[in-house]
Protein backbone atom coordinates (compact mmCIF):
# COMPACT_ATOMS: atom_id res chain seq x y z
CA UNK A 1 0.00 0.00 0.00
CA UNK A 2 2.80 2.40 0.64
CA UNK A 3 4.28 2.26 -3.25
CA UNK A 4 0.78 2.44 -4.10
CA UNK A 5 0.57 5.85 -2.22
CA UNK A 6 3.66 6.82 -3.31
CA UNK A 7 3.06 6.58 -7.24
CA UNK A 8 -0.07 8.23 -6.95
CA UNK A 9 1.46 10.98 -5.36
CA UNK A 10 4.05 10.92 -8.25
CA UNK A 11 1.71 11.01 -10.64
CA UNK A 12 -0.62 14.00 -8.76
CA UNK A 13 2.39 15.98 -8.37
CA UNK A 14 3.84 15.25 -12.27
CA UNK A 15 0.07 16.67 -13.88
CA UNK A 16 -0.10 19.14 -11.29
CA UNK A 17 3.44 20.69 -12.67
CA UNK A 18 2.60 20.14 -16.13
CA UNK A 19 -0.70 22.18 -15.86
CA UNK A 20 1.29 25.11 -13.91
CA UNK A 21 3.89 25.13 -16.69
CA UNK A 22 2.07 24.02 -20.27
CA UNK A 23 1.92 27.61 -21.23
CA UNK A 24 5.65 28.37 -21.16
CA UNK A 25 5.96 24.69 -22.08
CA UNK A 26 4.34 25.48 -25.17
CA UNK A 27 5.99 28.76 -26.17
CA UNK A 28 9.19 26.59 -25.23
CA UNK A 29 8.24 24.28 -28.38
CA UNK A 30 7.38 27.11 -30.38
CA UNK A 31 10.64 28.70 -30.07
CA UNK A 32 12.09 25.44 -30.36
CA UNK A 33 11.04 24.75 -33.79
CA UNK A 34 11.59 28.31 -35.18
CA UNK A 35 14.99 28.08 -34.16
CA UNK A 36 15.58 24.88 -35.37
CA UNK A 37 14.06 25.50 -39.57
CA UNK A 38 15.54 28.92 -39.44
CA UNK A 39 19.27 28.39 -37.77
CA UNK A 40 21.65 25.94 -38.82
CA UNK A 41 24.83 24.97 -38.11
CA UNK A 42 26.66 26.25 -41.18
CA UNK A 43 25.56 29.57 -41.09
CA UNK A 44 26.73 30.30 -37.33
CA UNK A 45 30.08 28.77 -38.48
CA UNK A 46 29.90 31.05 -41.71
CA UNK A 47 29.12 33.96 -39.59
CA UNK A 48 31.79 33.58 -37.07
CA UNK A 49 34.89 33.14 -39.93
CA UNK A 50 33.62 36.13 -41.19
CA UNK A 51 33.71 38.16 -38.08
CA UNK A 52 36.36 37.61 -35.94
CA UNK A 53 36.35 40.84 -34.53
CA UNK A 54 35.32 40.70 -30.57
CA UNK A 55 34.86 37.02 -31.95
CA UNK A 56 35.07 35.95 -28.16
CA UNK A 57 31.63 38.09 -27.60
CA UNK A 58 30.56 37.01 -30.64
CA UNK A 59 30.62 33.38 -30.40
CA UNK A 60 29.35 33.65 -26.20
CA UNK A 61 26.23 35.51 -28.02
CA UNK A 62 25.74 32.82 -30.84
CA UNK A 63 26.38 29.76 -28.89
CA UNK A 64 23.42 30.75 -26.24
CA UNK A 65 21.67 32.21 -28.72
CA UNK A 66 21.11 28.55 -30.82
CA UNK A 67 19.38 25.18 -30.18
CA UNK A 68 22.41 23.03 -31.11
CA UNK A 69 22.84 19.25 -29.48
CA UNK A 70 26.54 18.55 -28.75
CA UNK A 71 26.65 17.17 -32.68
CA UNK A 72 25.69 20.63 -33.59
CA UNK A 73 28.10 22.41 -31.51
CA UNK A 74 30.89 19.67 -32.99
CA UNK A 75 29.70 20.77 -36.26
CA UNK A 76 30.25 24.37 -35.69
CA UNK A 77 33.38 24.38 -34.45
CA UNK A 78 34.50 21.78 -36.75
CA UNK A 79 34.29 25.06 -39.51
CA UNK A 80 36.12 27.59 -37.22
CA UNK A 81 38.85 25.36 -36.92
CA UNK A 82 38.98 24.79 -40.66
CA UNK A 83 39.36 28.25 -41.15
CA UNK A 84 41.92 28.50 -38.39
CA UNK A 85 39.72 30.75 -36.19
CA UNK A 86 41.64 31.11 -33.01
CA UNK A 87 41.35 29.38 -30.04
CA UNK A 88 39.55 31.34 -27.60
CA UNK A 89 36.18 31.95 -29.56
CA UNK A 90 36.26 28.24 -30.14
CA UNK A 91 36.37 27.55 -26.59
CA UNK A 92 33.71 30.14 -25.57
CA UNK A 93 31.19 28.54 -28.16
CA UNK A 94 32.12 24.80 -26.46
CA UNK A 95 31.98 26.18 -23.08
CA UNK A 96 28.63 28.03 -23.56
CA UNK A 97 26.75 26.51 -26.20
CA UNK A 98 26.05 23.11 -24.68
CA UNK A 99 24.28 25.19 -21.51
CA UNK A 100 20.76 26.89 -22.61
CA UNK A 101 19.64 28.14 -25.59
CA UNK A 102 16.46 30.48 -25.96
CA UNK A 103 13.72 27.38 -25.61
CA UNK A 104 15.82 26.39 -22.80
CA UNK A 105 15.55 29.43 -20.95
CA UNK A 106 11.49 29.39 -21.43
CA UNK A 107 11.29 26.27 -20.35
CA UNK A 108 13.60 26.64 -17.31
CA UNK A 109 11.74 29.71 -15.92
CA UNK A 110 8.23 27.55 -16.28
CA UNK A 111 9.96 25.11 -14.01
CA UNK A 112 12.33 27.23 -11.44
CA UNK A 113 11.10 30.58 -12.19
CA UNK A 114 12.37 33.83 -14.20
CA UNK A 115 15.17 34.40 -11.91
CA UNK A 116 17.08 31.03 -11.92
CA UNK A 117 16.22 30.92 -15.81
CA UNK A 118 17.87 34.37 -16.23
CA UNK A 119 20.48 33.45 -13.69
CA UNK A 120 21.16 30.26 -15.91
CA UNK A 121 21.43 32.17 -19.35
CA UNK A 122 23.99 34.87 -17.57
CA UNK A 123 26.07 32.09 -16.37
CA UNK A 124 26.25 30.19 -19.59
CA UNK A 125 27.39 33.70 -20.84
CA UNK A 126 29.94 34.59 -18.31
CA UNK A 127 31.67 31.09 -18.72
CA UNK A 128 31.68 31.36 -22.33
CA UNK A 129 33.69 34.71 -21.59
CA UNK A 130 35.67 33.32 -19.02
CA UNK A 131 36.80 30.05 -21.25
CA UNK A 132 37.30 32.30 -23.81
CA UNK A 133 39.82 34.79 -21.93
CA UNK A 134 41.83 31.69 -20.11
CA UNK A 135 41.84 30.18 -23.77
CA UNK A 136 43.37 33.58 -25.46
CA UNK A 137 45.66 34.09 -22.62
CA UNK A 138 47.18 30.34 -22.78
CA UNK A 139 47.20 30.34 -26.98
CA UNK A 140 49.08 34.29 -26.87
CA UNK A 141 51.61 32.07 -24.64
CA UNK A 142 51.82 29.50 -26.83
CA UNK A 143 50.51 26.37 -24.82
CA UNK A 144 47.68 26.10 -27.23
CA UNK A 145 50.00 25.02 -30.76
CA UNK A 146 49.09 22.20 -32.16
CA UNK A 147 46.02 21.28 -30.02
CA UNK A 148 43.95 20.33 -33.16
CA UNK A 149 43.15 16.75 -33.54
CA UNK A 150 43.65 16.91 -37.35
CA UNK A 151 46.07 18.93 -39.06
CA UNK A 152 45.19 21.98 -41.06
CA UNK A 153 46.18 21.57 -45.21
CA UNK A 154 49.24 23.92 -45.89
CA UNK A 155 48.97 26.72 -47.63
CA UNK A 156 50.35 26.51 -51.25
CA UNK A 157 50.72 29.79 -53.50
CA UNK A 158 48.49 29.12 -56.08
CA UNK A 159 45.48 31.14 -57.07
CA UNK A 160 42.56 31.70 -54.83
CA UNK A 161 39.81 29.54 -56.01
CA UNK A 162 36.55 31.18 -56.90
CA UNK A 163 34.00 30.45 -54.35
CA UNK A 164 31.30 28.11 -54.87
CA UNK A 165 28.30 28.98 -54.87
CA UNK A 166 26.29 26.69 -52.06
CA UNK A 167 22.17 25.76 -52.43
CA UNK A 168 20.31 28.03 -49.78
CA UNK A 169 18.69 25.71 -47.47
CA UNK A 170 15.15 24.27 -48.25
CA UNK A 171 11.93 26.36 -48.46
CA UNK A 172 10.45 26.17 -44.64
CA UNK A 173 6.71 24.59 -46.01
CA UNK A 174 3.72 24.15 -43.34
CA UNK A 175 3.88 20.28 -43.51
CA UNK A 176 8.18 21.18 -41.81
CA UNK A 177 6.37 23.14 -39.60
CA UNK A 178 3.64 20.53 -38.60
CA UNK A 179 6.31 17.75 -38.13
CA UNK A 180 9.04 19.50 -36.08
CA UNK A 181 6.33 20.54 -34.21
CA UNK A 182 5.13 16.76 -33.48
CA UNK A 183 8.63 15.61 -33.23
CA UNK A 184 9.87 18.47 -30.37
CA UNK A 185 5.89 18.12 -28.48
CA UNK A 186 5.98 14.43 -28.22
CA UNK A 187 9.12 14.32 -26.98
CA UNK A 188 9.43 17.11 -24.09
CA UNK A 189 5.85 15.49 -23.18
CA UNK A 190 6.98 12.30 -22.46
CA UNK A 191 10.27 13.59 -21.01
CA UNK A 192 8.53 16.35 -18.93
CA UNK A 193 5.95 13.41 -17.50
CA UNK A 194 8.63 10.42 -17.22
CA UNK A 195 11.33 12.43 -14.97
CA UNK A 196 9.10 14.38 -12.99
CA UNK A 197 7.16 11.31 -12.11
CA UNK A 198 10.44 9.31 -11.36
CA UNK A 199 11.56 12.79 -9.57
CA UNK A 200 8.51 12.79 -6.88
CA UNK A 201 8.60 8.88 -6.77
CA UNK A 202 12.07 9.18 -5.63
CA UNK A 203 10.99 12.34 -3.40
CA UNK A 204 8.22 9.77 -1.75
CA UNK A 205 10.95 6.79 -1.45
CA UNK A 206 13.70 9.01 0.41
CA UNK A 207 13.19 11.21 3.67
CA UNK A 208 13.40 15.23 2.55
CA UNK A 209 15.56 15.24 5.69
CA UNK A 210 17.78 13.48 3.68
CA UNK A 211 17.96 15.40 0.57
CA UNK A 212 17.80 18.91 2.93
CA UNK A 213 21.06 18.33 4.63
CA UNK A 214 23.00 16.77 1.29
CA UNK A 215 21.80 19.34 -0.93
CA UNK A 216 20.61 22.45 0.95
CA UNK A 217 21.76 25.15 1.13
CA UNK A 218 22.96 25.44 4.81
CA UNK A 219 25.67 22.50 3.24
CA UNK A 220 28.94 23.49 2.40
CA UNK A 221 29.63 21.01 0.07
CA UNK A 222 25.96 20.25 -1.24
CA UNK A 223 27.38 22.64 -4.41
CA UNK A 224 29.99 20.85 -4.98
CA UNK A 225 28.95 17.35 -5.13
CA UNK A 226 26.62 18.61 -7.13
CA UNK A 227 28.65 19.68 -9.38
CA UNK A 228 30.36 16.76 -9.54
CA UNK A 229 27.35 14.70 -9.98
CA UNK A 230 25.61 16.57 -12.76
CA UNK A 231 28.36 14.94 -14.84
CA UNK A 232 27.71 11.29 -15.03
CA UNK A 233 23.93 11.53 -13.98
CA UNK A 234 23.21 14.35 -16.12
CA UNK A 235 20.69 13.17 -19.33
CA UNK A 236 19.47 16.41 -21.18
CA UNK A 237 17.38 19.20 -20.86
CA UNK A 238 13.95 17.24 -21.36
CA UNK A 239 14.54 14.50 -18.94
CA UNK A 240 17.19 16.68 -16.34
CA UNK A 241 14.83 19.95 -15.70
CA UNK A 242 11.79 18.34 -14.77
CA UNK A 243 13.73 15.59 -12.51
CA UNK A 244 16.05 18.46 -10.37
CA UNK A 245 12.43 20.56 -10.15
CA UNK A 246 11.27 17.59 -8.15
CA UNK A 247 14.38 17.64 -5.96
CA UNK A 248 14.36 21.67 -5.38
CA UNK A 249 10.78 20.81 -4.28
CA UNK A 250 12.08 18.36 -1.46
CA UNK A 251 14.47 20.83 -0.39
CA UNK A 252 17.72 21.02 -2.73
CA UNK A 253 19.03 24.42 -2.79
CA UNK A 254 18.37 26.68 -6.23
CA UNK A 255 21.94 26.87 -6.47
CA UNK A 256 22.33 23.50 -6.52
CA UNK A 257 20.46 22.65 -8.89
CA UNK A 258 22.54 25.37 -11.11
CA UNK A 259 25.90 23.63 -10.26
CA UNK A 260 24.62 20.20 -11.65
CA UNK A 261 22.76 21.44 -14.69
CA UNK A 262 25.94 23.53 -15.51
CA UNK A 263 28.68 20.96 -15.29
CA UNK A 264 25.35 17.99 -16.46
CA UNK A 265 25.28 20.13 -19.63
CA UNK A 266 28.49 21.43 -20.07
CA UNK A 267 30.60 18.16 -19.66
CA UNK A 268 27.77 15.37 -20.67
CA UNK A 269 28.91 12.48 -22.76
CA UNK A 270 27.99 13.29 -25.43
CA UNK A 271 29.39 17.11 -25.14
CA UNK A 272 32.85 15.75 -23.99
CA UNK A 273 33.29 12.94 -26.77
CA UNK A 274 32.33 16.16 -28.99
CA UNK A 275 35.35 18.27 -27.55
CA UNK A 276 37.48 15.44 -27.52
CA UNK A 277 37.42 14.84 -31.28
CA UNK A 278 37.96 18.55 -32.13
CA UNK A 279 40.75 18.96 -29.75
CA UNK A 280 43.80 17.77 -27.66
CA UNK A 281 44.30 18.19 -23.74
CA UNK A 282 44.75 21.23 -23.24
CA UNK A 283 42.07 22.87 -24.25
CA UNK A 284 39.73 20.46 -23.55
CA UNK A 285 41.33 20.40 -19.59
CA UNK A 286 40.57 24.70 -20.20
CA UNK A 287 36.81 23.36 -20.93
CA UNK A 288 36.24 21.24 -18.00
CA UNK A 289 38.11 23.67 -15.74
CA UNK A 290 36.24 26.77 -16.91
CA UNK A 291 32.62 24.79 -16.39
CA UNK A 292 33.74 22.81 -12.85
CA UNK A 293 34.84 25.36 -11.03
CA UNK A 294 32.40 28.12 -12.80
CA UNK A 295 29.37 25.96 -11.50
CA UNK A 296 30.95 25.85 -7.99
CA UNK A 297 31.15 29.45 -8.14
CA UNK A 298 27.75 30.35 -9.46
CA UNK A 299 26.22 27.96 -7.47
CA UNK A 300 27.49 29.35 -4.11
CA UNK A 301 26.63 32.70 -5.72
CA UNK A 302 23.31 31.99 -6.25
CA UNK A 303 22.30 30.89 -2.90
CA UNK A 304 23.95 33.92 -1.00
CA UNK A 305 22.13 36.42 -3.12
CA UNK A 306 18.65 34.66 -3.18
CA UNK A 307 17.87 35.53 -0.11
CA UNK A 308 18.17 39.17 -0.72
CA UNK A 309 16.21 39.24 -3.85
CA UNK A 310 12.86 37.29 -2.00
Amino acid sequence: MYIIEILQYALGKATQTFLELWPLLLLSIVISVALKLYVDQDSVANFLRRNQRNSVVMSTALAVGTPFCSCGTTAVVLGMIASTVPWAPIVAFIVASPLTSPQEMIYSAGLFGWPFAIAFMAASIILGLAGGAVAGFADSRGWLKNQTRFAPKPALDLPMPQPVPTPGRPKVTAKMIAKESFDVSWKLVLMFFGFSFIGYFLNGLIPQEWIKNIFGAGNVFSVPIAAILGIPFYLNTEASLPLVRAFIDSGMSQGTALAFLITGAGISIGALTGALTIARWRVVGIVLGTLVVGAIVIGFTYDLVVPFLA
